[in-house]
């Protein structure tokens, strides 16, 4: 069957910083959408605009066609995909999940075996962005699962985000966004060394960043991050604790692979300091707070 926005019902399963607002275009894009989250709360503003509220996750997925989940932690994917009122016992033969948590290309890859036993269609398909991405609609979606639900998932894709690449077999979506966070993890050190260099130097911050952001020194980082440390803003678009656990899986797979990250083990070691010091649950930008002394 050819997914439609007449035959398709989406669940979407985790509305927090990111998935409120992915929710929120497939909704304002004419989809029938049921929703489900740990703390009810955080779904109100959906429900307000016409999104129908389920107790469960066997609820939500007894109705849907389409699950996506947008979720914390490996841990808590994997209570959804594999619980006993979870995705995989309850979805019907023919439904596409979608998981866009960042998690673990091993739990992917299963999660789509299992999946393919009971006739379901899965695919891993992490994201970057952040909270403004999500909020814009213009997230990088790293895709990994078979070409021909990628092709039939692609509609909705393409509501959430802008730049979407199949990148593979399952699992390399996970591993595509672990590029991402270990390309990440190193250049958020530089961010906010420079921006804490630049006020130390006696320098208008904000001067500096308009020079130095459209030079190779460029990056989203910079541009969108370097603003809110200037501006003393650590409000979560990505939690440091969701960070850490992102560079946490990726040092496992570079382990397992053989492979030197002494970049990823730094700025792994530098959020773990942050967190300790009652950081967690700020936003990425606030290692600038731990290099400045502010903490």
């Amino acid at each position: 069957m050819m997914l439609s926005k007449d035959n398709t019902v989406i669940g979407f399963i985790g509305t927090g910083v990111m998935g409120k607002s992915m929710a929120g275009h497939l909704l304002k894009a004419g989809y029938s959408i049921i929703v489900y989250n740990r703390t009810k709360s955080r779904s109100d503003e959906l429900i307000t605009q016409g999104a129908v509220w389920k107790n469960t996750v066997a609820e939500v997925v007894s109705q849907a066609n389409v699950v996506i989940t947008m979720v914390g932690y490996p841990k808590d994917v994997e209570e959804i995909y594999f619980g006993q009122d979870g995705i995989i016992s309850n979805a019907k033969a023919g439904t596409y999940v979608i998981d866009m948590t960042t998690s673990t290309p091993s739990l992917a890859r299963r999660i789509y075996l299992e999946s393919k036993k009971n006739g379901i269609y899965a695919v891993d398909a992490p994201v970057s962005g952040g909270d403004i991405g999500a909020r814009e609609a213009r997230l990088a979606i790293m895709v990994g699962g078979d070409a021909s639900a990628f092709e039939a998932l692609l509609p909705i894709f393409q509501i959430i985000g802008k730049n979407i690449q199949l990148q593979g077999d399952s699992g390399a979506g996970q591993h595509t966004k672990m590029c991402n966070q270990i390309a990440i993890a190193s250049t958020m050190i530089g961010v906010c060394e420079a921006i804490v260099y630049a006020e130390r130097a006696g320098l208008d911050p904000d001067t500096v960043l308009k020079s130095i952001e459209t030079g190779a020194a460029g990056s989203w980082s910079l541009s969108n991050l370097g603003p809110r440390m200037i501006n003393g803003n650590f409000e979560p678009g990505f939690y440091v604790k969701h960070f850490i656990k992102d560079m946490g899986i990726a040092l496992d797979a570079a382990k397992e692979m053989g492979l030197l990250t002494p970049g990823l083990e730094l700025a792994k070691s530098l959020y773990d300091e942050l967190a300790s010091k009652g950081e967690e649950n700020s936003g990425t930008q606030a290692l600038y707070k731990l290099l400045a002394g502010e903490v």
